[in-house]
């Protein structure tokens, strides 16, 4: 009898978790199956999920893209600018992450303490400085401001990630490696790097989608429509002054969420991997 309660309760609380992901993931859905409306139907038919009739006009014309500028365009600078920002993302603050975890220095903790804090610090506070630095540099109106702070810029988030992946690496791998001859950064390219491999991944799919979805960096730094990102690219298409093509819109957003979604599914097993497992292996 109580093995037949706790199936049902598992049943039922299965079912429950089916509707709220159903109820979530709805205008995700209706957004896919209106790309296959007629634009002007999308509206009209709105209440009606299945696409009556169904047309590929959409997606052939998103792709074709704005003033003369493809949509694979588009694609190809969002890749160049969140590819080359996660890899500067992860590089720096694998290294600061590192410090923080195995280095011995005054002050170590307070400079965490203030790196920590920097996560309180509005974005916004730091807009008006940053693009008065960057316009003194000339940097303006190309992708610098967007790739090359990051190599250089402390991620608050990801070193505290990192870092307390880091400190679950027993010592005692450090104190062998410094045996075999590794200095303190050799230990970390030999020992900590690849026993952290969970760690860089997550990081690099959370700065990805992040640099991937930006709109406000590029809407400041980019200037011209064939180096715009899709972000950007995907407010071209709506013209408040004339008819928006919302069957375009509805198309290549639905294309722009494709290579967020192929990487978040790829590497998911990566993000709840115990990297104190990995280095007793």
């Amino acid at each position: 009898m109580v093995g037949k309660k706790s199936k049902t309760r598992r049943f039922l609380g299965h079912v429950a978790v089916l509707v709220i992901g159903i109820l979530m993931i709805y205008p995700l859905i209706w957004m896919f199956m209106s790309s296959f409306k007629p634009s002007d139907l999308i509206f009209h038919t709105a209440t009606n999920l299945i696409p009556d009739p169904w047309t590929f006009e959409n997606y052939a014309t998103g792709w074709e893209g704005v003033s003369g500028v493809s949509f694979g365009r588009f694609f190809l600078n969002s890749f160049t600018i969140a590819g080359l920002a996660t890899v500067g993302t992860i590089v720096s603050s694998a290294l600061v992450a590192y410090s923080f975890s195995r280095g011995k220095f005054k002050g170590k903790n307070l400079l965490f303490v203030v790196m920590l804090a920097t996560l309180m610090l509005p974005a916004q506070v730091l807009m008006i400085p940053q693009f008065l630095w960057f316009n003194t540099l000339g940097w303006v109106g190309s992708y610098r401001p967007l790739i090359v702070p990051m190599f250089f810029a402390v991620q608050g988030f990801f070193v505290y990630l990192m870092k307390n992946f880091m400190d679950g690496i027993p010592k005692e791998l450090d104190e062998a490696a410094k045996i075999d001859g590794c200095s303190f950064y050799g230990i970390f390219g030999r020992v900590i790097l690849p026993l952290s491999v969970p760690a860089l991944i997550t990081s690099g799919i959370f700065s990805f989608i992040w640099r991937w979805d930006d709109f406000l960096g590029p809407l400041l730094y980019v200037r011209g429509t064939q180096n715009f990102p899709a972000s950007l690219a995907l407010r071209m298409f709506s013209d408040p002054t004339a008819a928006t093509d919302w069957g375009a819109v509805f198309a290549m957003s639905i294309l722009s969420l494709v290579p967020v979604v192929v990487i978040f599914i790829t590497l998911q097993k990566y993000l709840v991997e115990g990297i104190s497992t990995t280095g007793l292996k």
